[in-house]
């Protein structure tokens, strides 16, 4: 039988922990001091600790140099105060998760649904570190290069806890198979794992998608909403594109991660959730929040455990392994067998990938239906390491990070050249771009996508803004 020791000095706080979870069938044991608490490690290993940091006789903390109890045993921080200082105490210490005075008793039965001893947590690490040296392959993610490297070491430490991730890089780099890896090797993995784009919805019912609504709460609300808050209950929320969202919804986010509750559309009864949010951008943050796009104060609460994601271009060693991978899927579906030939796998390599392996899996797919035998040469890949090919240039998918603000800048490689002058902000200098570059393709929308290496719904949402702002350009 499972065993939890609580160690809090509070004797009210701790029966009412008691009761709880021997209702949930573990056995209990209750210490109120850091001897007693010692004592009772001694006499009974146990499978989960609730631990509170101010005890009579020291700090709680130091039961984290337990080897053997941080090795077995999983241990969840109760402080008074919700704050980044102890998320990241929690993590760096090797705590799983961390509640919060007074105790919200749905999240505590959401741990006691997900306990784990960290052992089989890390024999689990040990062997997907095993496959990745053999195949190049970890979770959802391959590459065998130093930056991915890395990755992987962030997700093996940060998939453990509960604190919130934020996942910055371009778009097409792996966002969302990045947080679905972090999922699936987290505690939660047998809960739900949601994605939601928050660019993707429009601003008059993102609102009701997240948090849900009541019956009767708007035209066309003929029936009770579940959002994406009480569907991944228990789960993961990944939101992608968070500079997307309205900044009246963001502050309504912020109240949900500091106090676990929400209200749907047309209610006034506030509901507990239990949800790891993972955030995305593919703007660089600190230029999202001084453009007004992303409130300085959620940052901070989302950025907990930022992971930043290499482009393509800094790990071209990956290139063949990714485009195998993606090969080998297609194969596998259609039902005939393609290989590359090499002249194909060194013009892989040597382009730039401004779509990153988004673009690369397109290029893939392209190159496998083009390809007339069995053999995959150059002819369909894109040819110039610099950029896109012409031939290839209208398949694009890839929406890239916010454009740099230079004193010239060609909206083409062969193109004239716009001057925005020094002190211009990032926002306006995007537009200017944007709309010369739109002006220079004479409106056609994919082609300027694919020469600002962005895409086509990236291009649209960028547009509706600028008609908005200004009706300079109709979008379509």
């Amino acid at each position: 039988m499972t065993h939890a020791l609580i160690v809090e000095d509070d004797a009210d706080s701790a029966e009412t922990m008691a009761a709880l979870i021997s209702a949930q069938g573990f056995t209990v044991a209750i210490a109120r001091t850091m001897r007693d608490a010692r004592r009772q490690i001694v006499l009974q290993l146990p499978d989960l600790v609730l631990l509170d940091l101010q005890l009579p006789d020291g700090s709680g903390m130091d039961l984290f140099q337990d080897a053997q109890l941080v090795a077995n045993s999983e241990i969840v921080l109760i402080t008074g105060h919700a704050s980044l200082e102890s998320s990241i105490q929690a993590l760096r210490m090797g705590a799983a998760d961390y509640l919060v005075k007074p105790i919200n008793m749905k999240q505590l039965q959401g741990i006691l649904s997900r306990v784990m001893r960290p052992s089989a947590i890390q024999a689990e690490l040990a062997s997907l570190t095993a496959e990745w040296e053999t195949s190049g392959h970890f979770g959802h993610l391959w590459g065998r290069s130093a930056p991915m490297r890395r990755i992987y070491e962030q997700i093996s430490r940060v998939a453990v806890t509960a604190v919130s991730v934020f996942i910055t890089g371009e778009s097409g780099t792996g966002k969302e198979v990045v947080a679905q890896t972090v999922h699936d090797l987290s505690r939660r993995r047998k809960h739900p794992f949601l994605a939601v784009n928050c660019g993707a919805i429009s601003p008059n019912l993102i609102e009701s998608e997240i948090f849900g609504h009541e019956k009767g709460s708007f035209t066309g609300a003929d029936r009770q909403h579940q959002g994406f808050f009480e569907r991944a209950h228990g789960g993961t929320l990944f939101l992608d594109e968070i500079t997307e969202m309205p900044l009246e919804l963001q502050v309504k986010l912020l109240r949900v991660l500091e106090t676990g509750m929400f209200m749907r559309v047309g209610s006034t009864v506030a509901q507990e959730t239990d949800v790891r949010v993972i955030a995305a951008t593919n703007r660089p943050p600190e230029l999202a929040v001084s453009s007004g796009r992303l409130r300085e104060d959620l940052l901070y609460r989302l950025n907990v455990f930022p992971i930043e994601l290499p482009p393509l271009r800094d790990r071209s060693d990956d290139v063949p392994l990714l485009a195998q991978h993606f090969l080998t899927a297609i194969c596998e579906r259609e039902g005939t067998a393609k290989t590359f030939t090499p002249l194909a796998t060194q013009r892989l390599t040597a382009y730039r990938w401004p779509g990153n392996v988004r673009e690369l899996r397109n290029v893939v797919q392209r190159a496998y239906v083009m390809a007339s035998g069995n053999s995959i040469n150059e002819e369909w890949l894109p040819g110039d390491p610099n950029g896109p090919s012409s031939a290839y240039a209208s398949s694009l998918v890839s929406p890239a990070r916010a454009v740099p603000a230079p004193v010239a800048v060609a909206p083409v490689a062969s193109g004239p050249a716009i001057t925005i002058p020094i002190g211009t902000s990032m926002a306006e200098a995007e537009r200017q771009l944007i709309l010369a570059t739109l002006e220079h393709f004479h409106q056609q929308k994919e082609r300027t996508a694919a020469a600002l290496g962005v895409s086509l719904k990236t291009l649209y949402n960028r547009l509706k803004e600028y008609a908005a702002d200004k009706a300079d350009i109709a979008p379509e």
